[in-house]
């Protein structure tokens, strides 16, 4: 039996980019799983890599097929955007191990789904004034900034992944972000770690 490795924190933590790095490395072998979202592509973004890109009457067609494993929606300045995970017909955890970006709420659903034992959480966090400098360093690269957005995310991050919300869904171990090579290199010993062990245990 394959894992899940659940890749999450705060906005402007450095998950993304961790995240492809870790997909680019043939040494784990990693799959990948695409979250789905109704929000607009960012620029610089790519449909299908950073998420599939679709609209409401797709999403209502995934969920009237029972392929939606957990959903969530946030009303942004913008309009409500929806996040949502898919099992694809593709996926054997019999056979490979996957990675994912997710949220506490997606983390908790995607427990239920697959089974805790499937799921391996992977914290990463930042010091808050050195994330919020990433997200604006960040926004401004747009050719339309949406700063009203940001704020209300950053904002939302601080209550979403509150230390009593991590408590409770187990999460004690954490990857802190500072050096970005430094903090690459213990997940990808923690993954290379957790991967064998289950290779011990015949799971």
């Amino acid at each position: 039996m394959g894992k899940i490795f659940c890749l999450m924190g705060k906005s402007s933590s450095g998950k993304d980019t961790i995240y492809e790095k870790l997909m680019k490395d043939s040494s784990l072998g990693l799959k990948r799983i695409v979250p789905y979202t109704t929000r607009p592509i960012r620029e610089g973004e790519r449909d299908g890599v950073e998420y599939h890109f679709v609209s409401e009457e797709q999403l209502q067609g995934l969920q009237a097929a029972g392929k939606v494993v957990e959903l969530r929606a946030y009303d942004t300045v913008h309009g409500v955007w929806k996040y949502f995970t898919v099992c694809e017909d593709e996926m054997d955890l019999n056979e490979d191990s996957y990675a994912v970006i997710g949220t506490l709420e997606s983390w908790h659903a995607m427990c239920a789904y697959f089974g805790r034992d499937v799921m391996v959480p992977v914290y990463i966090e930042v010091e808050d004034g050195l994330r919020l400098e990433r997200a604006l360093f960040r926004e401004r690269t747009q050719s339309h900034p949406k700063y009203l957005e940001l704020c209300r995310r950053f904002l939302a991050d601080a209550e979403d992944f509150s230390e009593k919300n991590l408590e409770k869904e187990g999460i004690t171990k954490r990857f802190e972000n500072i050096e970005f090579d430094v903090c690459f290199q213990e997940i990808k010993l923690f993954i290379q770690k957790e991967m064998r062990y289950n290779e011990r245990m015949g799971r």
